[in-house]
Protein backbone atom coordinates (compact mmCIF):
# COMPACT_ATOMS: atom_id res chain seq x y z
CA UNK A 1 0.00 0.00 0.00
CA UNK A 2 1.46 3.34 -1.05
CA UNK A 3 1.26 6.10 1.53
CA UNK A 4 0.82 9.64 0.26
CA UNK A 5 2.05 12.64 2.21
CA UNK A 6 -1.46 14.08 2.35
CA UNK A 7 -3.06 10.92 3.74
CA UNK A 8 -4.72 11.67 7.11
CA UNK A 9 -2.39 9.40 9.09
CA UNK A 10 0.78 9.79 7.03
CA UNK A 11 3.76 9.70 9.40
CA UNK A 12 1.88 7.75 12.10
CA UNK A 13 3.17 4.29 13.01
CA UNK A 14 0.89 1.71 14.60
CA UNK A 15 2.18 -1.45 16.24
CA UNK A 16 -0.63 -3.99 16.47
CA UNK A 17 -0.68 -7.09 18.63
CA UNK A 18 -4.35 -7.65 17.84
CA UNK A 19 -5.38 -10.92 16.21
CA UNK A 20 -8.69 -12.47 15.09
CA UNK A 21 -11.07 -9.83 13.72
CA UNK A 22 -11.65 -6.45 15.40
CA UNK A 23 -7.97 -5.55 15.70
CA UNK A 24 -6.87 -6.56 12.20
CA UNK A 25 -9.90 -4.82 10.67
CA UNK A 26 -9.05 -1.67 12.64
CA UNK A 27 -5.38 -1.90 11.66
CA UNK A 28 -6.32 -2.26 7.99
CA UNK A 29 -8.54 0.80 8.24
CA UNK A 30 -5.72 2.80 9.83
CA UNK A 31 -3.37 1.65 7.08
CA UNK A 32 -5.89 2.77 4.46
CA UNK A 33 -5.71 6.22 6.06
CA UNK A 34 -1.96 6.34 5.59
CA UNK A 35 -0.59 4.88 8.82
CA UNK A 36 2.41 2.58 8.77
CA UNK A 37 1.27 -0.62 10.47
CA UNK A 38 3.56 -3.22 12.01
CA UNK A 39 1.56 -6.37 12.71
CA UNK A 40 3.20 -8.37 15.49
CA UNK A 41 1.96 -11.94 15.68
CA UNK A 42 2.74 -14.65 18.23
CA UNK A 43 4.78 -17.64 17.04
CA UNK A 44 1.50 -19.53 16.48
CA UNK A 45 0.32 -16.81 14.08
CA UNK A 46 -3.01 -15.07 13.77
CA UNK A 47 -5.91 -17.57 14.02
CA UNK A 48 -7.69 -15.60 11.31
CA UNK A 49 -5.14 -16.81 8.79
CA UNK A 50 -5.97 -20.48 9.34
CA UNK A 51 -9.73 -19.89 9.32
CA UNK A 52 -10.08 -17.52 6.36
CA UNK A 53 -6.70 -16.89 4.68
CA UNK A 54 -8.18 -14.73 1.91
CA UNK A 55 -9.54 -12.20 4.40
CA UNK A 56 -6.34 -12.34 6.44
CA UNK A 57 -4.32 -11.52 3.33
CA UNK A 58 -6.69 -8.69 2.44
CA UNK A 59 -6.49 -7.13 5.90
CA UNK A 60 -2.71 -7.51 6.24
CA UNK A 61 -2.02 -6.10 2.79
CA UNK A 62 0.59 -3.35 2.88
CA UNK A 63 1.57 -4.05 6.49
CA UNK A 64 4.84 -5.36 7.86
CA UNK A 65 4.09 -8.69 9.55
CA UNK A 66 6.60 -10.05 12.05
CA UNK A 67 6.48 -12.95 14.49
CA UNK A 68 7.69 -12.34 18.04
CA UNK A 69 7.42 -14.19 21.33
CA UNK A 70 7.09 -11.37 23.84
CA UNK A 71 8.10 -13.71 26.66
CA UNK A 72 11.47 -14.26 24.98
CA UNK A 73 14.10 -11.67 25.96
CA UNK A 74 15.50 -11.14 22.48
CA UNK A 75 12.08 -10.91 20.88
CA UNK A 76 10.90 -8.56 23.61
CA UNK A 77 13.87 -6.28 22.96
CA UNK A 78 12.97 -6.20 19.27
CA UNK A 79 9.38 -5.39 20.18
CA UNK A 80 10.46 -2.54 22.45
CA UNK A 81 12.64 -1.13 19.69
CA UNK A 82 9.61 -1.06 17.42
CA UNK A 83 7.62 0.78 20.07
CA UNK A 84 10.37 3.38 20.39
CA UNK A 85 9.56 4.74 16.93
CA UNK A 86 5.80 4.18 17.03
CA UNK A 87 2.83 6.33 17.93
CA UNK A 88 0.12 3.79 18.71
CA UNK A 89 -0.06 0.35 20.32
CA UNK A 90 -3.20 -1.64 19.49
CA UNK A 91 -4.04 -4.78 21.46
CA UNK A 92 -6.88 -7.29 21.83
CA UNK A 93 -6.44 -9.62 24.78
CA UNK A 94 -7.75 -10.19 28.27
CA UNK A 95 -6.48 -7.74 30.90
CA UNK A 96 -4.56 -10.49 32.73
CA UNK A 97 -2.61 -11.36 29.57
CA UNK A 98 -1.86 -7.71 28.89
CA UNK A 99 -0.71 -7.26 32.47
CA UNK A 100 1.62 -10.27 32.30
CA UNK A 101 3.22 -8.76 29.20
CA UNK A 102 3.45 -5.32 30.86
CA UNK A 103 2.02 -3.68 27.74
CA UNK A 104 0.57 -0.64 29.49
CA UNK A 105 3.97 0.03 31.06
CA UNK A 106 5.67 -0.20 27.67
CA UNK A 107 3.14 2.11 26.05
CA UNK A 108 3.54 4.65 28.85
CA UNK A 109 7.32 4.47 28.74
CA UNK A 110 7.37 5.15 25.00
CA UNK A 111 4.61 7.78 25.15
CA UNK A 112 2.27 5.77 22.93
CA UNK A 113 -1.46 5.97 22.50
CA UNK A 114 -2.64 2.61 23.84
CA UNK A 115 -5.94 1.27 22.51
CA UNK A 116 -7.14 -2.00 24.03
CA UNK A 117 -9.97 -4.00 22.50
CA UNK A 118 -11.55 -6.03 25.30
CA UNK A 119 -14.71 -8.06 25.76
CA UNK A 120 -15.84 -6.72 29.12
CA UNK A 121 -14.70 -4.45 31.92
CA UNK A 122 -15.22 -4.47 35.67
CA UNK A 123 -16.09 -7.73 37.39
CA UNK A 124 -16.50 -9.46 34.01
CA UNK A 125 -13.19 -8.31 32.57
CA UNK A 126 -11.73 -11.81 32.38
CA UNK A 127 -14.79 -13.45 30.80
CA UNK A 128 -14.39 -14.89 27.33
CA UNK A 129 -16.62 -13.91 24.44
CA UNK A 130 -16.97 -13.72 20.69
CA UNK A 131 -19.13 -11.80 18.24
CA UNK A 132 -21.93 -14.38 18.41
CA UNK A 133 -22.15 -14.31 22.20
CA UNK A 134 -22.09 -10.51 22.37
CA UNK A 135 -24.88 -10.32 19.79
CA UNK A 136 -26.93 -13.05 21.44
CA UNK A 137 -27.03 -11.29 24.80
CA UNK A 138 -28.23 -8.02 23.31
CA UNK A 139 -30.93 -9.31 20.99
CA UNK A 140 -29.48 -9.13 17.49
CA UNK A 141 -29.66 -12.89 16.92
CA UNK A 142 -32.95 -14.55 15.98
CA UNK A 143 -32.58 -18.34 16.40
CA UNK A 144 -32.14 -20.64 14.66
CA UNK A 145 -30.55 -18.33 12.08
CA UNK A 146 -26.90 -17.52 12.61
CA UNK A 147 -25.82 -13.91 11.96
CA UNK A 148 -24.25 -13.46 8.52
CA UNK A 149 -22.18 -10.46 9.58
CA UNK A 150 -19.81 -10.29 12.60
CA UNK A 151 -21.50 -7.05 13.52
CA UNK A 152 -19.85 -6.45 16.87
CA UNK A 153 -16.37 -7.24 15.59
CA UNK A 154 -16.74 -4.83 12.67
CA UNK A 155 -18.31 -2.03 14.70
CA UNK A 156 -15.72 -2.65 17.40
CA UNK A 157 -13.02 -2.21 14.78
CA UNK A 158 -14.43 1.14 13.71
CA UNK A 159 -14.70 2.19 17.35
CA UNK A 160 -11.04 1.22 17.79
CA UNK A 161 -10.15 3.44 14.83
CA UNK A 162 -12.07 6.30 16.45
CA UNK A 163 -10.23 5.66 19.71
CA UNK A 164 -6.87 5.82 17.92
CA UNK A 165 -7.81 9.12 16.29
CA UNK A 166 -9.09 10.54 19.59
CA UNK A 167 -5.96 9.37 21.38
CA UNK A 168 -3.68 10.96 18.81
CA UNK A 169 -5.57 14.22 19.08
CA UNK A 170 -5.42 14.10 22.88
CA UNK A 171 -1.69 13.40 22.74
CA UNK A 172 -1.01 16.21 20.30
CA UNK A 173 -3.04 18.73 22.31
CA UNK A 174 -1.58 17.95 25.72
CA UNK A 175 0.50 20.73 27.25
CA UNK A 176 4.30 20.24 27.23
CA UNK A 177 5.88 20.16 30.67
CA UNK A 178 8.93 22.09 31.77
CA UNK A 179 11.25 19.35 30.55
CA UNK A 180 9.72 19.49 27.11
CA UNK A 181 7.86 16.24 27.73
CA UNK A 182 4.09 16.06 27.77
CA UNK A 183 2.71 16.77 31.22
CA UNK A 184 -0.19 14.34 30.76
CA UNK A 185 0.38 10.61 30.42
CA UNK A 186 -0.10 9.14 26.97
CA UNK A 187 -3.75 8.33 26.30
CA UNK A 188 -4.98 4.86 27.23
CA UNK A 189 -8.38 3.97 25.78
CA UNK A 190 -10.48 0.81 25.86
CA UNK A 191 -12.98 -0.45 23.30
CA UNK A 192 -15.43 -2.75 25.09
CA UNK A 193 -17.13 -5.16 22.72
CA UNK A 194 -20.04 -5.78 25.09
CA UNK A 195 -20.76 -2.04 25.02
CA UNK A 196 -20.47 -2.08 21.22
CA UNK A 197 -23.06 -4.88 21.09
CA UNK A 198 -25.43 -2.97 23.35
CA UNK A 199 -25.26 0.12 21.15
CA UNK A 200 -25.62 -1.98 17.99
CA UNK A 201 -28.85 -3.38 19.41
CA UNK A 202 -30.39 0.05 19.97
CA UNK A 203 -32.64 -0.30 16.92
CA UNK A 204 -34.10 -3.50 18.37
CA UNK A 205 -34.33 -2.10 21.88
CA UNK A 206 -36.23 0.98 20.67
CA UNK A 207 -38.72 -1.05 18.65
CA UNK A 208 -37.49 -0.34 15.13
CA UNK A 209 -36.04 -3.55 13.69
CA UNK A 210 -37.27 -6.39 15.89
CA UNK A 211 -39.75 -8.97 14.61
CA UNK A 212 -42.93 -7.18 13.45
CA UNK A 213 -41.45 -3.72 14.09
CA UNK A 214 -41.74 -1.11 11.37
CA UNK A 215 -38.40 -2.09 9.81
CA UNK A 216 -38.72 -5.68 10.94
CA UNK A 217 -41.59 -6.79 8.73
CA UNK A 218 -44.56 -4.69 9.78
CA UNK A 219 -44.36 -2.32 6.83
CA UNK A 220 -45.08 -3.71 3.34
CA UNK A 221 -42.82 -1.09 1.72
CA UNK A 222 -39.77 -2.33 3.62
CA UNK A 223 -39.12 -6.03 3.27
CA UNK A 224 -38.25 -9.06 1.20
CA UNK A 225 -40.39 -10.48 -1.61
CA UNK A 226 -40.08 -13.69 -3.62
CA UNK A 227 -39.58 -13.41 -7.38
CA UNK A 228 -39.54 -16.07 -10.08
CA UNK A 229 -35.85 -16.77 -9.44
CA UNK A 230 -35.09 -15.50 -5.93
CA UNK A 231 -35.98 -12.51 -3.82
CA UNK A 232 -35.83 -8.73 -3.90
CA UNK A 233 -35.30 -6.31 -1.04
CA UNK A 234 -37.57 -3.28 -1.05
CA UNK A 235 -36.67 -0.19 0.99
CA UNK A 236 -39.33 2.35 0.02
CA UNK A 237 -39.72 3.87 3.48
CA UNK A 238 -39.99 7.53 2.55
CA UNK A 239 -43.40 8.72 1.27
CA UNK A 240 -42.12 9.60 -2.21
CA UNK A 241 -40.52 6.17 -2.61
CA UNK A 242 -43.66 4.47 -1.29
CA UNK A 243 -45.81 6.46 -3.73
CA UNK A 244 -43.66 5.42 -6.69
CA UNK A 245 -43.73 1.80 -5.52
CA UNK A 246 -47.50 1.94 -5.27
CA UNK A 247 -47.77 3.44 -8.74
CA UNK A 248 -45.59 0.90 -10.58
CA UNK A 249 -45.81 -2.26 -8.45
CA UNK A 250 -48.38 -2.20 -5.66
CA UNK A 251 -49.35 -0.79 -2.29
CA UNK A 252 -50.46 -3.57 0.03
CA UNK A 253 -48.44 -6.60 1.02
CA UNK A 254 -50.75 -8.88 -0.94
CA UNK A 255 -50.41 -6.71 -4.05
CA UNK A 256 -46.65 -6.56 -3.76
CA UNK A 257 -46.33 -10.27 -3.07
CA UNK A 258 -48.43 -11.20 -6.10
CA UNK A 259 -46.75 -8.74 -8.46
CA UNK A 260 -43.13 -9.47 -7.53
CA UNK A 261 -43.80 -13.18 -8.03
CA UNK A 262 -44.48 -12.60 -11.74
CA UNK A 263 -40.94 -11.73 -12.88
CA UNK A 264 -37.23 -12.08 -12.17
CA UNK A 265 -35.19 -10.30 -9.53
CA UNK A 266 -33.11 -8.58 -12.21
CA UNK A 267 -36.30 -7.27 -13.84
CA UNK A 268 -37.47 -5.69 -10.60
CA UNK A 269 -34.04 -4.27 -9.83
CA UNK A 270 -33.96 -2.61 -13.26
CA UNK A 271 -37.47 -1.27 -12.69
CA UNK A 272 -36.35 0.19 -9.38
CA UNK A 273 -33.46 2.00 -11.03
CA UNK A 274 -35.72 3.31 -13.78
CA UNK A 275 -38.25 4.77 -11.34
CA UNK A 276 -35.81 5.66 -8.53
CA UNK A 277 -37.18 3.15 -6.04
CA UNK A 278 -34.84 1.24 -3.67
CA UNK A 279 -35.34 -2.29 -5.05
CA UNK A 280 -32.40 -4.68 -5.32
CA UNK A 281 -31.98 -8.38 -5.95
CA UNK A 282 -31.02 -10.37 -2.86
CA UNK A 283 -27.65 -11.97 -3.51
CA UNK A 284 -27.21 -15.49 -2.18
CA UNK A 285 -24.38 -15.35 0.39
CA UNK A 286 -23.29 -18.82 -0.67
CA UNK A 287 -22.32 -17.45 -4.08
CA UNK A 288 -20.41 -14.43 -2.77
CA UNK A 289 -16.80 -15.43 -2.29
CA UNK A 290 -13.76 -13.21 -2.60
CA UNK A 291 -12.06 -14.17 -5.87
CA UNK A 292 -8.82 -12.46 -4.90
CA UNK A 293 -7.57 -10.41 -1.94
CA UNK A 294 -8.15 -6.70 -2.29
CA UNK A 295 -6.39 -4.00 -0.31
CA UNK A 296 -8.70 -1.77 1.74
CA UNK A 297 -9.56 1.36 -0.16
CA UNK A 298 -8.36 4.71 1.02
CA UNK A 299 -10.93 7.20 2.34
CA UNK A 300 -12.38 9.32 -0.43
CA UNK A 301 -13.66 12.90 -0.23
CA UNK A 302 -17.33 13.02 0.66
CA UNK A 303 -19.63 13.37 -2.33
CA UNK A 304 -22.94 15.13 -2.42
CA UNK A 305 -25.79 12.80 -1.41
CA UNK A 306 -27.55 11.22 -4.38
CA UNK A 307 -30.45 9.69 -2.44
CA UNK A 308 -33.36 11.41 -0.82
Amino acid sequence: MTTRSNDPLAGITVVSLAVNLPGPVAAARLASMGATVVKVEPPTGDPLRSVVPSWYDELASGQEVISLDLKDAADRAQFESRLASADVLLTSMRPSASARLRLAESALRHGLVLVEIVGYVGDRAEESGHDLTYQAVHGTVLPPTMPLVPLVDLLGAERAVSAVLAGLRQRDHSEPGKSGQQSDPAPHLKVVLDDVAQHAASAVRHGLTGPNDVLGGASPVYGLYATTDGHVAVGAVEPHFAARLGHVVGTTRDELTARFATDTSDHWEALGRKHDIPIVAVRDPRTLRASSPAAPSKPQPAASPTHS
